[in-house]
């Protein structure tokens, strides 16, 4: 057998495989999703292409050395599953992606924890940044960029634009800082790490959470789970931990409103497009339970989780939302699960895409047609919104059309485009 029927072997075999696969998991989607699979009489479906895996790895480098990657595409749909055993050694977190114009988008690799590398992703061209780099973020309107290193975080108008402001860090021994959210104006930043939540001004910084509290003996300085968004018009900041209540400040950073979770830990937030709902996701393990809070009276409400005497809408009832974004007429929500799902204020679900391992970050086009999605898998997505799926193999009903993804695994001396 030669070369060119090895590879047609190959191929059939890898599509055969993949569609069966895709066929399977969309009728256990369709009748109810992952979370009725334990009462699913198919079975837990199976991707059984584990042993064809490093063979297309194989090829996929040799298409990108080449510049043939479209025509690899075409003849091999890319997956997740088969390279689960690669993933687990080599994935890694891909964190804080920012939209900044066209095809260009910024991110880090690496947790708060780690050495981050900061990258552009200007359609399938990858500059590095600089290594100083440790967080990167945007702001909700006005493309303010802000970009942190191990002493300042600096705000610009536009990426590489005019400087702003110049921020020194919280005076903390071991600040892992997970994000840097800044304001429309660039005059203030919500800074997020495990040694709290800071709100920097020109004035100075103050911590916004956790408060501490000298007559609880269970307060702690450092927080887990650890997050906060930042309104469209920089109205509202909602935040919180694993061992806190869903918060809601002013600007100011006062607290107006309180919210005990819904599951048993806080674990994100993010206000709609128009700032008329916070919605609240709390999770316990891999499970979570979001609500819609509107914002006109929020300062008026008290909520406890076991009560229903309260103004609010249960927007899903399964997430761990590790990440999201709001457009116009929905969210996107990233979960433990490896799904990302639309669901709009009341909390219908309008379309669900599955991508593989927990979905970390995500960010949109300012058209909202460009979706990128970033996991802990190490890889990036770049989906093309309502454009029609491209192949047999797509698993959800999202009507999405994937461009490309980029591979980003640690022992991988350059990135992959598949």
């Amino acid at each position: 057998m030669n070369l060119a029927d090895i590879n047609h072997t190959l191929q059939s075999a890898w599509n055969s495989m993949g569609h069966s696969y895709a066929r399977e998991m969309n009728a256990m989607i369709e009748s109810g999703g992952l979370q009725v699979r334990d009462n699913w009489n198919g079975g837990i479906p199976a991707d059984q292409r584990h042993e064809l895996a490093v063979e297309v790895l194989s090829l996929l480098k040799k298409a990108n050395k080449e510049g043939t990657i479209e025509a690899f595409r075409a003849q091999f749909p890319p997956a997740y599953a088969p390279f689960i055993n690669i993933i687990q050694e080599q994935g890694q977190s891909i964190e804080n992606l920012c939209y900044i114009h066209d095809k260009t988008i910024a991110f880090v690799i690496g947790t708060a924890y780690e050495k981050r590398k900061a990258w552009l992703l200007n359609d399938k061209t990858l500059v590095k940044l600089s290594d100083t780099i440790v967080s990167i973020g945007k702001s909700p309107q006005n493309g303010i960029f802000a970009i942190a290193n191990n002493t300042t975080v600096t705000t610009y108008k536009g990426w590489e634009g005019r400087k702003i402001f110049e921020f020194k860090l919280p005076l903390v021994k071991e600040l892992a800082i997970s994000q840097v959210i800044p304001f429309n104006d660039g005059l203030s930043v919500v800074l997020i790490s495990s040694e709290g939540i800071y709100l920097l001004s020109t004035r100075g910084n103050s911590k916004i959470h956790p408060v501490n509290d000298p007559y609880n003996s269970d307060w702690n300085a450092y927080i887990d789970m650890e997050h906060a968004a930042l309104s469209h018009n920089n109205t509202f900041i909602a935040l919180g931990d694993q061992c806190s209540a869903h918060r809601i400040l002013n600007r100011y950073g006062q607290e107006i409103a309180a919210f005990a979770p819904q599951s048993t830990y806080p674990h994100f937030a993010l206000f709609s497009k128009d700032e008329q709902q916070v919605v609240l996701n709390s999770c316990h393990f891999y499970n979570g339970i979001t609500i819609g809070i509107p914002t006109g009276d929020i300062h008026k409400l008290q909520t406890e989780a076991t009560t229903e005497n309260y103004k609010h809408t249960v927007i899903d009832k399964n997430c761990r939302v590790y990440t999201a974004v709001a457009t116009s007429n929905y969210y996107i929500f990233g979960d433990a699960g490896g799904y990302i799902k639309a669901y709009d204020k009341e909390g219908k679900n309008s379309w669900t895409y599955f991508l593989g391992d927990t979905v970390i970050s995500m960010a949109i086009s300012d058209d909202e047609k460009t979706l990128w999605v970033a996991s802990c898998s190490g890889m990036i997505h770049t989906l093309t919104l309502d454009a029609g799926q491209r192949d047999n193999h797509t698993i959800g009903n999202g009507n999405h059309f994937e461009e490309f993804r980029v591979i980003l695994w640690k022992n991988e001396m350059q990135p992959l485009i598949w």
